[in-house]
């Protein structure tokens, strides 16, 4: 079932977008108990040459200092923040690395992840906060401290797993690192799944899950990537792809959401002169924004908002 929500702020300008969005998601739990994510844009702060990670790391001991030798050895940590797990006796390690560096340490912590299945890469970031776990939503928002994240734009899921499994990795949102800081959040299905996913894998796309939303954020970067502008490779997904799905893409430039053509997944639409918001119910818009029209997304329709 899923829930999916998106935010733009139309004067350019950071705002609460934790907090917003947080609200719209807590609208939307009983769309999915399963897990819940965030990834709001423009409030980060980073330099040009740097990159956020986020590493899940098992508490067995030596493990952890032996990732974070590893990310010191290509590059000093500016900066790192640890979120502990008593239910999975896990960490959740942040740190701030060079971006040029990236690239180079990746595959060195997957030498890890394959030595250890205790280690795993969650997510890499520059313009964008990636927050993501299993659980409920204000518990999430509680251990992560979602309230005080600023941005400028935002997208978030709660999730009811149908396929895959349940845990950090798998949560919503997904990215790819073809095109940077692309996200995206879905509601659905792609029934022909392995026939988008072929020839995406014969150009060099690697995909670490079997979750057709990997495959949707790959098929947009790629699209992106030829220089296909946002609009135009959403509408290209909804002739591509079959089966129910209703989707939000995230970039640093703004949000796309695009349903497929029959109208089997819910979303609706509203907008006044300080934001534009997008969400599976009606619920959640209400939750930031006091409204008397609420627009809905018609079946095959596409709508980019990008500031």
């Amino acid at each position: 079932m899923c829930g999916i929500a998106g935010i733009v702020y139309k004067d350019r300008k950071v705002h609460n977008a934790g907090e917003d969005m947080g609200k719209m998601l807590d609208a939307l739990q009983h769309r999915g108990p399963d897990s819940a994510g965030f990834a709001i844009y423009g409030g980060v702060g980073l330099k040009e040459n740097e990159y956020n990670i986020n590493i899940q790391v098992s508490q067995k001991k030596g493990l952890f200092d032996r990732v974070k030798e590893v990310i010191n050895q290509e590059t000093p940590i500016k900066s790192d923040q640890i979120f502990t797990s008593d239910e999975d006796n896990t960490i959740v390690y942040r740190a701030t690395i060079s971006l040029d560096k990236f690239r180079q340490l990746n595959p060195l912590l997957h030498v890890i992840d394959k030595i250890d299945e205790d280690v795993v890469v969650l997510n890499g970031s520059h313009s964008f906060e990636m927050i993501k776990d299993i659980g409920y939503v204000k518990d999430i928002i509680k251990k992560y401290h979602v309230n005080e994240i600023k941005g400028i734009h935002a997208i978030g899921h709660t999730r009811f797993s149908t396929e895959s499994n349940v845990d950090r990795y798998h949560a919503h949102p997904f990215q790819t690192y073809i095109i940077k800081d692309v996200t995206v959040v879905h509601n659905g299905q792609i029934t022909n799944y392995w026939k988008i996913r072929d020839p995406l894998e014969r150009k060099g796309h690697v995909f670490e899950t079997n979750n057709d939303t990997e495959c949707l954020v790959h098929y947009i970067a790629d699209k992106l990537d030829q220089g296909y502008s946002l609009e135009e490779a959403l509408n290209q997904s909804v002739e591509d792809m079959d089966g129910p799905f209703s989707y939000i893409i995230g970039t640093p430039e703004g949000i796309g959401i695009a349903k497929d053509r029959l109208g089997l997944r819910p979303g609706v639409m509203a907008e006044n002169d300080k934001m534009f918001a997008i969400a599976s119910e009606e619920v959640s818009l209400r939750q930031v924004m006091d409204i008397n029209d609420v627009e809905q997304i018609s079946p095959g329709e596409v709508r980019v908002y990008e500031l």
